[in-house]
């Protein structure tokens, strides 16, 4: 089992010289990605409720600097050298298509190859309105984009006829070093991510604040199910998901929805995880202040991810 971990891009902490030494200790510490999350803008008033923490309101203060995604897995492109960066999630209805696509292209041949895109509907109705994009048409417009950008990427001669995004016989180049294309890791945890995953995603890239891995694992063998019902080998379609965790010193009770406790029992949960057939688990560690957070991940890197990269079993 692959292990990722989130960047510090929002809070006061977000800056070139934290960002560095965030990707390059994660690099040293054997993590196999960097993730970042994604916002545009940030409402000082926020009604939609939000779907990635326990109080579900949004955790980023709205006077706290948020910085771009792209931008920053850019700008590690050139300060690491072999780890993987990755966005989770783009929120795809945000953007026009021939934009980002652009963009990813570029971060993924000057990285050499390192990019993973996890790609979204999005949550907040604010920022959608304030960005002038249809909250309702969002799934719709998410799927011709998917379909948007194998064309980019694969075709010389590439057109689109579609009810949001149309173009004709366009180049795009450099094409994506890694083939056929950019990994694409479909976020959400609904059907319809689910569906949106098996019809064309690389892998579903699911966030849960609270799951058991046995609810985790009946929601992938329904993404299998529904690849094949597509007309898809299933196998294409990898399980991956991000998880709050939080590393303690001392034991505390277990609760099999949620990534909290010891070395030991962490170590205990996620060899479940990797049973179940998790291929890449990206951690978001839930410490506000960034020094402390840093100590957990080192913790982590230290006592846990070793011995479930290796041959561990409970």
């Amino acid at each position: 089992m692959k292990f990722g971990v989130f960047l510090p891009i929002s809070g006061r902490a977000a800056g070139p010289d934290t960002l560095m030494e965030a990707a390059r200790s994660a690099e040293a510490q054997g993590f196999d990605a960097v993730w970042s999350a994604d916002r545009v803008v940030t409402p000082w008033q926020i009604h939609t409720s939000y779907p990635y923490s326990e109080n579900h309101e949004f955790i980023v203060p709205p006077d706290r600097p948020f910085l771009d995604s792209l931008t920053c897995l850019a700008f590690l492109a050139g300060c690491t050298e072999k780890i993987t960066l990755g966005i989770s999630v783009l929120v795809l209805p945000y953007r026009h298509p021939l934009s980002w696509t652009r963009v990813a292209a570029s971060i993924e041949h000057l990285s050499k190859g390192r990019l993973i895109m996890g790609v979204g509907v999005g949550w907040m109705e604010e920022e959608f309105a304030a960005l002038g994009v249809s909250f309702k048409d969002r799934g719709r417009m998410t799927d011709e984009q998917l379909q948007i950008l194998s064309r980019l990427w694969t075709e010389e001669h590439a057109s689109f006829n579609g009810q949001f995004y149309r173009f004709q016989d366009l180049a795009f180049y450099p094409k994506p070093i890694q083939q056929p294309r950019i990994p694409i890791w479909v976020g959400g945890e609904g059907s319809a991510a689910q569906q949106r995953a098996a019809k064309y995603g690389d892998a579903w890239f699911p966030y849960f604040v609270a799951i058991t891995p046995g609810e985790l694992r009946a929601g992938y063998d329904n993404v299998l199910r529904l690849a094949a019902e597509a007309g898809r080998d299933p196998r294409q379609v990898r399980l991956t998901c991000c998880r709050p965790v939080e590393v303690t010193r001392d034991p505390v009770p277990q609760d099999e929805s949620q990534l909290r406790g010891n070395p030991q029992q962490l170590l205990e949960a996620l060899n479940v995880y990797r049973q179940i057939g998790v291929d890449h688990l990206a951690l978001q560690f839930m410490v506000p202040r960034w020094p402390e957070r840093m100590e957990q991940i080192e913790r982590f890197a230290r006592e846990v991810m070793p011995h479930l990269q290796g041959d561990f079993t409970k």
